[in-house]
């Protein structure tokens, strides 16, 4: 898998991830856990494509 096809499947992921967070926030009673949870996981994602995107400009 290349640099920039794995980006593009981590961009995918994170914004599945932000469309998660969005569904569970409309429910009457959401889980605050899972938000965490879903939220952590999105951070870790943007935080690898930053390292991936600092590794191409080198």
């Amino acid at each position: 898998m290349t640099t920039t096809s794995h980006l593009n499947a981590l961009e995918r992921r994170h914004a599945s991830l932000d469309e998660q967070i969005h569904q569970e926030m409309q429910r009457p009673a959401h889980d605050e856990i899972k938000i965490g949870m879903l939220k952590r996981k999105k951070l870790e994602l943007k935080d690898e494509m930053s390292r991936l995107q600092a590794q191409t400009r080198q």
